[in-house]
């Protein structure tokens, strides 16, 4: 008699509301919006970082730390 109460009343039989089924959805496109957003800034933080290493391959050239040669063999070496 139990069984037959449960079965007829179980979490997932919602007689007056509509439960989580318009959650999950939202969820599951959520997930996928982080995912490929997270994705993208990753992407655009790795395409960036050359330029700063160029900016700083720059500064040290402008102060004299290293001389036209080598600044132009690291150049070459960073843009390759």
């Amino acid at each position: 008699m139990e069984t037959m109460i449960l079965a007829g009343h179980g979490p997932w039989h919602h007689e007056g509301g509509p439960g989580w089924w318009p959650v999950i959805p939202l969820a599951f496109g959520l997930f996928w919006l982080l995912l490929l957003g997270g994705g993208g800034y990753l992407l655009w933080r790795r395409t960036k970082s050359p330029a700063k290493a160029e900016s700083v391959l720059a500064e040290r050239y402008a102060r004299g730390e290293i001389d036209e040669e080598e600044y132009r063999e690291r150049l070459t070496v960073l843009r390759s």
